[in-house]
């Protein structure tokens, strides 16, 4: 059996997930900031568009590069084969409909946490009373929510890959990787502490 889901950096990025909550508190405390406009609507497409589009977009042509930690990320040509089958997995059309699923989902999460903005009115009165700065930063936080939600979606996908779908599935060349990828960071042969996994040592382990 292939041991594809075992890979350290999609459980680093599916652990994201985690951040979640914390970053919908803060688009939260941020929809409480002074009163709301009296078009509301307006508000609700400036956090939506800035919040949602980039990232779906994103992950809908040059998905993120999921071999990447905070500001480093590993050469194209130091990833390994099936780490490249991985990347290649992340352009499959399931992909983008988990992905639109997602959006839609955050908005319906995005729209409920707007019409209980009020009950965070004390903690956002330690801001600056400026509407406009109350929507930044619920800007801000939901595109980060976003972010972590469609990479985690992103991990999933690959985690619910069948068999017979990987071992049908080619390695993506490291030439193209950079063109079909978002690739974020310094770009090092190796991030520190994060292992390797060696398919020729597993192999091994399985035919002893």
């Amino acid at each position: 059996m292939n041991n594809f889901r075992l890979e350290p950096f999609l459980w680093i990025h599916l652990a994201g997930l985690a951040l979640a909550p914390l970053l919908l508190v803060i688009v939260w405390i941020g929809l409480a900031v002074s009163d709301p406009w009296s078009f509301y609507w307006l508000e609700l497409v400036i956090v939506g568009i800035l919040g949602v589009i980039p990232i779906l977009w994103m992950q809908w042509t040059k998905p993120l590069d999921l071999f990447c930690v905070l500001f480093l990320s590993v050469r194209p040509n130091s990833l390994t084969e099936e780490q490249r089958k991985i990347l290649r997995l992340l352009k499959a059309r399931k992909n983008k409909i988990f992905h639109g699923i997602a959006a839609i989902g955050l908005l319906g999460v995005g729209w409920l946490i707007y019409q209980l903005a009020p009950f965070a009115a004390v903690t956002a009165s330690m801001l600056p009373q400026w509407r406009i700065v109350g929507l930044i930063i619920a800007a801000v936080g939901f595109f980060f929510c976003n972010l972590v939600v469609q990479v985690s979606v992103s991990v999933l996908g690959v985690l619910l890959t069948s068999e017979k779908t990987w071992l049908a599935t080619e390695a993506i060349p490291s030439n193209q990787v950079t063109n079909h990828f978002t690739v974020i960071g310094l770009r090092v042969s190796k991030i520190f502490l994060i292992p390797s996994l060696d398919p020729a040592s597993n192999l091994k382990k399985e035919t002893s």
